[in-house]
This record gives structure tokens, sequence and C-alpha cells, in this order.
């Protein structure tokens, strides 16, 4: 038999595929709303596209609009940030920052959230904490401001050493432990 070629498919997989059936058992409400978290997925990583080449090229948008991704494109190009930097400590732990500068001792982490769901400061916290690690930088030796750009809103946190230094405790203890499974498993 000559089977079909989909080529263009190839590496790509289904929104409901046999790897995952769980679509089995939805009904006809899952099945568009798991369609509809897709394809919002899809469109804030357009967005977060979209921003990226924004502020790379420093255009300003209009400041009289409302719109959450204008005023963080704005704000990234105001502060001089760099775009979807990957801060990283080790393969296990690594993130990518959607902007962020450091300059004159203060770390800037900006997050551009596209979905409608709440979302959590600890995830700026992490990109913070993984910067001191990467950068050998002491937390209490600099200040730090992060923000989430969601829901035509502005959430600002400027957490204090306490706050990143655990983090930073958890993320080596972690490494380490994995780096000892992962040596058990070779030898």
């Amino acid at each position: 038999m000559q089977f079909n070629q989909h080529t263009k498919l190839n590496g790509l997989h289904a929104p409901f595929s046999p790897s995952q059936p769980y679509w089995l058992r939805y009904d006809d409400e899952k099945v568009m709303e798991v369609y509809q978290n897709r394809k919002a997925a899809e469109m804030g990583t357009r967005l977060h596209s979209w921003a990226k080449q924004t502020i790379d090229l420093r255009i300003k948008q209009p400041r009289k609009s409302k719109k959450t991704i204008y005023a963080y494109v704005n704000d990234a190009i105001g502060y001089q940030m760099d775009t979807e930097v990957v801060l990283f400590y080790s393969e296990r732990f690594f993130g990518t920052a959607d902007a962020i500068s450091f300059r004159n001792n203060l770390l800037r982490i900006h997050d551009l959230k596209t979905g409608k769901a709440p979302v959590h400061m600890e995830q700026l916290m992490v990109y913070a904490a993984l910067f001191c690690l990467e950068y050998r930088i002491r937390p209490g030796d600099i200040h730090i401001e992060l923000r989430i750009y969601q829901n035509d809103g502005i959430i600002v946190h400027k957490p204090e050493a306490d706050e990143i230094a655990p983090i930073m405790d958890k993320i080596i203890h972690f490494n380490k432990i994995l780096e000892r499974a992962d040596e058990e498993v070779t030898v």
C-alpha cells in the first residue's frame, strides 16, 4: 500500500490525537472549551511574537489605548529592556523572561499574560532567582521590580532578598538531587 504523505504535519500533534485520547470522554461543551483554549494559547504566542518585534524595533504604541499589550510594549521600550532572554542555571532549571533589564543595580522583569486565568508572581520571582544564580548576584545587593501585564492591568511587586534567596536555595538543592539521580542512572 502506498500511504498518503502529510509532510506539513511531520513533528506536529493534533489537538485531539490518538496519543492523548482523553477527548473520547468529552461532551460537546468540553471539546469546544479545549479547542478554544488551544486557539487562545496560539493567539498568545502570536501576540508575544508581535510584542517582541515591536519592542526590538522600538515602535511605541498609542498611550490613549487601555490595551495591556501596548503598556507592556511602551514600558519595555522606555526601560530599554531586552526581550525573550533565557535565564539559565542548569539543564533542569532555566526559563525565558519576556522582557528584562539590569542597570543601575535595578533588575526589572516584565511578563505579558494574554490568558484570562489569574497568574502568580512566583513565576517572575523564579526568573529573578535564576538571574541572580546565573550572574552570581546576591539578591540583597540589588533592587528588583517585577511586573505582570494582564487583563488591562499591571501588577507590580518589589520583592525583598528574603523572598528570592529561598527560591535560589531550592533551585540549588533540587538541582543537586537531580544530578545525583542522573549519576546513579549512568553508573
